[in-house]
């Protein structure tokens, strides 16, 4: 594959030039890419190097949009060079040097000599020079991350200034849509008042960088952004200079890996950090936004908007699989959320007071303001004239209280009226009564001349506190089915109600958990012993329970069922709630959690409506809806319906039972939610969340939606305020229009394009079955030529790599199944199967490429899976991925197996490029595919010395540096492709 190198790590030395020098050339290189740019060095040295070999310099259109990213990368590139030749020497640098310019010409021109001398370099390499290496590509690779993310929001600024028509994916796009299409305003009116958008995190184990590593890179981000904003005196050019060699410096001498694997306390941490980093500030921002964008389109009357877009989580609920999450876990996982937000409010209601020192001396209050301030416990004669000071030194008491209240799990007496000793004055009882006191300022400011101070910090804090409550988060219960059947057949047994449960027939089951759902009579007594795993699952049930009564029904709402294929699964958890005070039966039965089931492989999906069907027509599951305001949650499993039946089938799945389950709940008149299990990459049912939303099948979205954010997608989505700010707003406009304009109906009749899309998924399904699941051999050859052994001594997270101690594919989890397979280039799960049921459609149907490609210009759905596949296709490279076959020990196993990929993906290339009537891939996309090519060197090399480690390490070799090195390729590769699991 064609590749260009993105910058030496460093440059030549080029004497004479003081800081006017340094500051002229920088602003040469923002012109034209084509020039030697000069870059100062703290010591003094100044360092530049030729760029034209490096980036061919385009027309001046094209090129201008992008200059400020090549010199972006330019800049950082020779501050790390700097910093390898200073901490290693002027030998080890020069062997950086060697492999990258080797590497490059590999890339560009793939001949077995440039190859063979890639090797000669790299292979005699020792473990800490190998190490040193990696680290050098890695590194560099994360630096041209960090300048990718930044212009990105560089563009998106200045299309925002810019007098251009709003972006597909923005709100503004959205309601232009709307407003255009005829929607009225009462029509989104009514899809913000039923509305819920909620982005779930996750703890599934994708993201390979450590915290302090994404701390750094953000450093580097806000100084990259710090040099478009402002202009700098050439003095203050070298200080910035040398803050940011010195957080390259910082960044060199971090450690990439974990010394060991991540506890779940940690997880919890990691997540609750991305609520400072992005949500407490943006959200607030986004609802305020999307307020003014309404009253522009829909100018008719104020819009009051109630809190549509939360966030989820979960992180310390989702036990399936993880033996390390029990009840525990689950209460430390809200006192430490609990925790973050009262942290926040706390934080924002003592800079409000610093802010609002306004006195009754010059301004009227309300009667109300006045109430507050004279209950404060503020007595200073200084702050006496005024009363929003002392108004809020009486709130941020009342907060100081609460959280100690809720530390000290006293929500009993506060709900009582019963104030503990140690508390001054009274805790809030909750979030609303918090938020009321608020609004009791913002009313008196906007009655009394001073409407902008009520809009600014105060009203973000009140939406805050709406949002967010004392909870911060929805954490969600997870756990397999078959844990539940084995808790419920425990319970039934030692309550002699029925001796085996699990001998039970579907029907007989069903009868009796209705039975006993319906029947005051619990089962469980506190004397009677029970197995560990059933007295923990009744502790988390119970422990739900009381933290519910502490922070809220909002903090537990959710109680997810994986590998549901049964009524009867879901019946079980009805009976655990039960048992736990959470479903109240009687007359009119109370249900106190959403009971959500999962489908998640092929099978389950083409089941899932039949099973809800029957679970609806159910009296007693109908009267428990009728208390969840009758509407029902479904979640939908991408990863594992991918692995099941390949990428191709999986979509397909995943979109026909979305369209059965809607039939079904329409006509019962219950509303549908959908829930859906996107993993980070496409081969986990990630891409881009605009299309995929839009691409759903009609009634599938309206208005309700929740999706999970896993991995290293939090951080790319999350980790900047401003990117953070966009992801969540396309989360909004996705829905919004999906829901009130109907995109995806918009096509050819269905009885044209869905069965060709039968046909097709048909034929994929038999070409991926009878690769991963029908060739003998496969399974060792996976297991040999990729990985996955490695990944799962990978400390990136706290849950093990398979459910069971089983070897089999189908017991491997998703994740290392498809972050194996991104590792070797091959990318396997995210196209195998749609060459060979192109083929075979076409030869049934001679005309059928016109079809294709008319479903792919006029079908959302079909678009949508093309477009992600031609990503994926663009990031994989055969010429790697035969080196890893190398690995192999069967050779006639190796040459079968890989020969029949290696004709999958020519075929899948070629229909592709074909179906979009392109001449090369990601011509949609030049950003990405140059991206890409600027890349493959330093991946090259990386893949390189990572099959040289892996077969010393399968050799035998016991070095630890060896098992590290191996490590440390993981992370750079995982970073230069952006994908992992």
């Amino acid at each position: 594959m064609p590749a260009q190198r993105l910058a030496p790590l460093a440059g030549q030395k080029r004497p004479g030039s003081g800081p006017v020098g340094r500051l002229r050339a920088t602003r040469r290189a923002l012109c034209c890419p084509c020039v030697r740019l000069h870059v100062c060095h703290p010591k003094g040295r100044s360092m530049s190097s030729s760029l034209t070999d490096d980036f061919p310099c385009p027309p001046p259109e094209a090129a201008r949009k992008n200059d400020p990213l090549r010199h972006d990368i330019r800049l950082l590139g020779r501050v790390l060079g700097d910093t390898v030749r200073e901490q290693e020497g002027d030998a080890v640098f020069a062997l950086v040097e060697r492999v990258r310019q080797t590497a490059v010409h590999f890339a560009r021109h793939g001949d077995p000599a440039t190859r063979d001398a890639l090797s000669v370099l790299l292979d005699p390499l020792g473990p800490d020079t190998t190490q040193t290496v990696v680290r050098a590509f890695s590194f560099f690779l994360q630096l041209a991350n960090i300048a990718e993310d930044a212009h990105h929001i560089r563009r998106r600024r200045a299309h925002g200034m810019a007098a251009s028509p709003p972006r597909a994916g923005s709100l503004a796009h959205a309601l232009d849509t709307l407003v255009a299409a005829g929607v009225s305003r009462a029509a989104v009116a009514d899809f913000f008042a039923r509305a819920l958008i909620v982005p779930v995190l996750t703890a599934h184990p994708t993201e390979v960088r450590r915290q302090s590593l994404m701390r750094n890179h953000r450093a580097i981000a806000r100084l990259l952004d710090a040099r478009d904003r402002q202009a700098l005196t050439p003095e203050e050019q070298a200080e910035h200079d040398v803050v940011l060699y010195d957080t390259v410096l910082a960044l060199w001498q971090s450690r990439m890996l974990r010394p060991a694997r991540l506890r779940v306390i940690d997880e919890i941490h990691n997540g609750i950090a991305w609520f400072g980093q992005t949500f407490f500030d943006e959200l607030p921002h986004l609802y305020a936004e999307t307020a003014r964008l309404l009253a522009i389109h829909y100018p008719d009357g104020a819009w009051t908007l109630p809190p549509f877009l939360r966030i989820g989580s979960w992180i310390g609920g989702d036990r399936d699989g993880n033996p390390h999450v029990d009840a525990g876990i689950l209460r430390e996982a809200l006192h430490l959320q609990s925790a973050a937000a009262c942290t926040h409010y706390l934080d924002e209601v003592h800079a409000l007071g610093e802010e609002l020192s306004l006195s009754d001396r010059l301004v009227g209050i309300s009667p109300a303001l006045r109430a507050l301030a004279n209950a404060s416990p503020d007595h200073s004669p200084q702050r006496a004239d005024e009363p929003y000071r002392r108004a809020l030194a009486g709130i941020h008491a009342r907060l100081e209280a609460t959280v100690q209240t809720l530390e000290q799990g006293a929500a009993s007496a506060a709900a009582s009226g019963r104030v503990p000793t140690a508390l001054a004055v009274q805790p809030y009882a909750c979030p609303e009564d918090l938020r009321a006191e608020l609004e009791v300022l913002a009313d008196s400011l906007r009655t009394h001349g001073s409407a902008r101070l009520a809009d600014g910090r105060l009203r973000r804090l009140i939406r805050a506190v709406q949002v967010f409550g004392f909870h911060l988060a929805s954490l969600d219960l997870r756990q397999n089915a078959d844990v539940h059947a084995r808790t419920v057949a425990e319970l039934l047994a030692r309550a002699g109600r029925c001796a085996d449960y699990a001998r039970l027939d579907e029907d007989a089951r069903v009868a009796l958990l209705v039975e006993e759902i319906t029947s005051p009579r619990p089962l469980h007594a506190p004397w009677l012993p029970y197995g560990e795993e059933t007295r923990g699952e009744l502790a988390i049930f119970l422990a739900a329970r009381e933290l519910r009564e502490r922070h809220g029904h909002a903090a537990l709402p959710h109680c997810i069922i994986s590998k549901t294929d049964a009524v009867s699964d879901v019946l079980e958890v009805a009976l655990l709630l039960k048992e736990a005070g959470l479903l109240l039966p009687g007359n009119t039965p109370r249900l106190g959690m959403d009971i959500i089931p999962l489908f998640e492989t092929i099978d389950d999906l083409r089941r899932s409506a039949g099973i809800m069907e029957a679970l609806l027509d159910l009296p007693a599951y109908r009267a428990l809806l009728a208390s969840r305001h009758d509407g029902q949650e479904v979640m939908l499993g991408y990863s594992d319906s991918n692995k099941d039946g390949g990428f191709l089938t999986s979509g397909w799945e995943l979109y026909q039972a979305e369209q059965a389950l809607t039939r079904v709940f329409q006509a019962r008149g219950v509303r549908l939610r959908l829930f859906h299990g996107r993993g980070g990459s496409v081969g986990r049912g990630g891409g881009p969340a605009y299309h995929a939303i839009l691409a759903q099948p009609p009634g599938a979205v309206d208005g309700q939606i929740r999706l999970t954010e896993q991995g290293e997608t939090i951080s790319a989505k999350y980790g900047n305020p401003d990117t953070g700010r966009r992801n969540l707003e396309v989360l909004l406009a996705a829905t919004l229009e999906a829901s009130l304009t109907d995109a995806e109906n918009r096509v050819t009749p269905v009885e044209v394009f869905h069965p060709v899309m039968e046909r097709l998924s048909a034929l994929a399904f038999a070409a991926y079955r009878g690769l991963v699941y029908d060739t003998p051999g496969f399974e060792v050859y996976f297991r040999q030529s990729t990985v996955v052994a490695e990944i799962a001594a990978l400390n990136i997270g706290s849950r093990p790599a398979s459910r069971t101690a089983s070897a089999r594919i189908e017991d491997l989890r998703a994740i290392p199944w498809v972050f194996s397979w991104t590792q070797c280039r091959l990318m396997l799960p995210g196209w195998y199967g749609f060459g060979a049921a192109v083929q075979g459609y076409l030869a049934e149907v001679p005309d059928g490429l016109d079809i294709l490609r008319h479903m792919a210009r006029t079908w959302p759905f079909f678009r949508g899976l093309l477009s992600s596949m031609d990503m994926v296709l663009a990031k994989s490279d055969l010429a790697m991925a035969s080196r890893y076959a190398e690995l192999v020990d069967d050779a006639a196993l190796r040459t079968r197996i890989f020969e029949c990929i290696r004709a999958e993906w020519t075929r899948t290339r070629h229909f592709l490029l074909q179906i979009l009537e392109q001449d090369e891939l990601l011509a949609a996309d030049p950003l990405l595919r140059e991206s890409l090519r600027l890349r493959a060197p330093y991946l090259d090399a990386l893949n390189h010395l990572q099959v040289e480690l892996l077969r010393r390490h399968r050799a035998g070799e016991t070095d630890e540096r060896v098992a590290r090195g191996i490590h440390l390729t993981i992370n750079g590769i995982a970073s230069g492709l952006r994908n992992t699991g």
